[in-house]
């Protein structure tokens, strides 16, 4: 059970969860950088949040398999066909062997996730099939997928619906938010002066075009260290926001390295890492600081919104007008038995218009 790749876009990788636990090691986690939007594509499709899927930034490319399957993109708007035939994003849909998906590049946002039934099943290395990139870990090779490449899917149920969110999400996301990008400080944050910490919550930033799976630059506004911007070496994390001697910030990302010495003026909370991540270039925000107290119940709040939206998904007609579905509906409220419901009306007996 393969699905082929008949063409691929620049930054099409196979991601899951991630690698962890390996961070002494210099192994950084890899996995997706919006990871609510690639677990609601695999809900969807009936897999394991954390199952691996696809990860791309650009268009996707189109895509082949050889058995029945659903499959649902999700985080962003795109253009996706089967065959000649338009169908939406944030709910899944079926694909018959011999039929081509064709997925375009994100509309709203950077990063968008296409899922499939039964999820990717490439051999695992050390403990996740996430592809870091940097590294040339995981997925085929550690590489960007490209045309001819050929990916093993797990064992899929045939008869399982496709499903949609219960309610809209905007931007077929499982989850919204706004307000400027929130911010702990340190652990080096003393290396700045007083009124370069006011200028970071003061001051208006942008994202530049400099970006990709390890880092994305930040301009608008430069920072300046006044004990210096080397440091010796110590540990990062994804949502380290790094200032080098350019004075424009790193934040760094899902391939980030696990140190470095640049001198860390703060820390992206993790609530809203994925968010900054995802916001197109020349997008303009601002910083707030909190505290680690307070992001840490941001982010349980966040986690508990996330399973509610993926426990509130359902049935979706497919074009067969499978029954499972009809049953979910309730079409004539009132009336639950579907024989009652499909029995054939008899004539009135005595002939006579009725």
């Amino acid at each position: 059970m393969t699905l082929s790749i008949l063409s691929a876009g620049p930054m099409l990788t196979i991601q899951d969860a991630g690698r962890f636990g390996l961070r002494h090691m210099g192994v950084s986690p890899a996995g997706p950088v919006d990871a609510a939007a690639m677990a609601l594509a695999n809900v969807l499709c009936g897999n394991d949040p954390g199952a691996a899927a696809l990860e791309f930034s650009g268009p996707a490319g189109s895509f082949r398999a050889d058995r029945p399957l659903r499959f649902a993109v999700t985080g962003s708007d795109c253009v996706i066909r089967i065959g000649d035939r338009l169908v939406l994003a944030g709910e899944s849909h079926r694909l018959n062997p011999g039929e081509v998906l064709t997925v375009g590049a994100p509309r709203e946002a950077v990063w968008a996730y296409l899922a499939f039934s039964g999820g990717i099943t490439t051999p695992e290395v050390l403990g996740a099939r996430a592809t870091h990139l940097r590294s040339g870990l995981g997925g085929i090779g550690g590489r960007a997928l490209r045309a001819a490449d050929r990916l093993p899917l797990g064992e899929d149920l045939p008869d399982a619906p496709c499903l949609r969110p219960a309610n809209a999400l905007p931007g077929h996301h499982p989850l919204s938010d706004s307000g400027p990008i929130r911010l702990i400080a340190g652990p080096q944050d003393d290396y700045f002066s007083s009124e370069e910490l006011a200028r970071l919550t003061e001051s208006e930033f942008t994202v530049t075009p400099q970006r990709d799976r390890m880092a994305m630059v930040l301009g608008g506004t430069t920072l300046s260290a006044a004990r210096g911007h080397d440091i010796v070496s110590d540990g990062t994390v994804p949502g380290s926001v790094q200032v080098p001697g350019s004075g424009m910030p790193l934040v760094l990302l899902a391939e980030s390295q696990t140190t470095g010495g640049y001198p860390k003026i703060g820390t992206i909370a993790s609530v809203d890492l994925a968010r900054l991540a995802q916001m197109p270039v020349g997008a303009r925000f601002r910083f707030r600081l909190i505290s680690r107290d307070e992001g840490e119940e941001l982010l349980l709040a966040r986690r508990a919104r996330l399973r509610a939206v993926l426990a509130d998904l359902v049935a979706r007609p497919d074009s067969w007008m499978r029954s499972d579905y009809l049953l979910s509906c309730d079409l004539v409220g009132g009336f639950f038995d579907a024989d009652e419901i499909m029995r054939p009306v008899m004539p009135r007996s005595g002939g006579g218009a009725a």
